[in-house]
């Protein structure tokens, strides 16, 4: 059976989509012109990325809709519980940051209305950009607030390297600015919003990692989510074999370990294939011991020298004398974010940020 590629997400915007938008938009605005907005949205359609079908649809309904900005925000609080997909729901918070920047309070009001049902978090930029303070300090309130996607929006919004969106310039040179943010959230309920925290303080680990260090050991890691947040947003320091980081989370130890039975197969494999990693790690510790297991990749680059990539594996305790038995398959495969290239690769496996033991496998050309 053959792996059947995934619809490209840029899809979620395809002409049965915009279609949907049109009929709901003319439900809820009758005089709506929605061949003249299909007509805008869909031109060269095709060539677009999906953040540009966002702002494409934004655009377009700008385009067609003959009223002034709160009368245009009237219609889109309507429109948005009625749309099919909350991702698709992007394109009203870009309305937004397109055209309602000189309307501070209304915008901010509409904003953590459309967050509810997507995410604002792309919009929310262009008003830190804009009016940095002013901004900031209504999504320190937002922190504070009973709905978890509101929390989440203070978060994730003000990362300083959210994906797919331009840096902050100022919370990457200064992350303390958000840190009021990060504390009101650092012990919450909601899953949703802890992965924002922890995606945003892993971000600041990028500029500043002693920083975030100094932050997480000043907490207090017996409540569950707050020790939750702190494992995932040390995850690339962890990687790293950061000591610190290790420590934190119980693992900063030297692991009183032996590897046994290390193998990649099969040794020799063309792009596509996948490889086994499998060994046993057998404790010579007179006590039980916190490991972080990870493995690392050497994938050979296009001018023939190698590169480590590092990847979690577990992380479990290990009693006195106990052997644990450890496997883990990986695709080998062409990703936009990773080019392969034929040559011996190596793979190694870290404990507690050690290298205890490597292996081989060749990716034939």
């Amino acid at each position: 059976m053959t792996d059947q590629s995934a619809p490209a997400l840029k899809e979620i915007f395809n002409a049965e989509r915009l279609q949907h938008i049109a009929t709901e938009t003319t439900a809820v605005y009758p005089a709506f012109d929605a061949q003249g907005f299909l007509q805008h949205a869909k031109a060269g359609l095709a060539e677009l990325s999906v953040m540009q079908r966002v702002a494409r649809v934004s655009d377009s309904l700008h385009a067609v809709i003959p009223l002034d900005y709160p009368q245009t925000l009237t219609l889109l609080y309507a429109l948005a519980p009625r749309l099919n997909s909350g991702f698709v729901s992007l394109f009203l918070p870009h309305y937004v940051a397109s055209h309602g920047r000189d309307d501070f309070e209304r915008s901010m009001a509409a904003l953590k209305y459309f967050t509810t049902f997507g995410s604002a978090e792309f919009a929310i930029r262009h008003f830190l950009l804009h009016d940095f303070q002013r901004t900031l300090a209504v999504m320190q309130q937002w922190s504070l607030d009973d709905n978890e996607h509101v929390r989440r929006l203070a978060s994730e919004g003000s990362r300083p390297r959210l994906p797919w969106s331009f840096r902050l310039a100022d919370v990457q040179a200064t992350p303390a600015l958000c840190a009021s943010i990060l504390d009101n959230l650092k012990a919450d309920s909601s899953l949703y919003v802890r992965k924002s925290v922890a995606n945003h303080l892993n971000d600041i680990t990028k500029d500043h990692p002693d920083w975030v260090l100094s932050l997480i050991e000043g907490w207090s890691l017996d409540n569950p989510h707050t020790a939750w947040i702190a494992r995932h947003a040390l995850r690339s320091l962890i990687k790293q074999g950061n000591t610190r980081a290790l420590t934190i989370i119980g693992a900063g130890a030297k692991a009183e370990v032996k590897i046994h039975h290390l193998r990649v197969t099969p040794a020799v494999i063309t792009l596509g294939e996948r490889i086994n990693l499998t060994f046993s790690l057998e404790s010579t510790a007179a006590a039980p011991q916190k490991l972080v297991v990870d493995y690392a990749i050497d994938y050979v680059k296009s001018a023939g020298h190698r590169a480590a990539k590092v990847f979690k594996l577990k992380a479990f305790t290990l009693g006195a004398g106990e052997q644990q038995h450890i496997s883990r398959e990986q695709h080998i495969r062409e990703l936009t974010t990773r080019k392969h290239y034929p040559g011996k690769h190596a793979v190694h496996v870290l404990v507690n940020g050690e290298r205890l033991g490597s292996a081989e496998f060749v990716l034939r050309d």
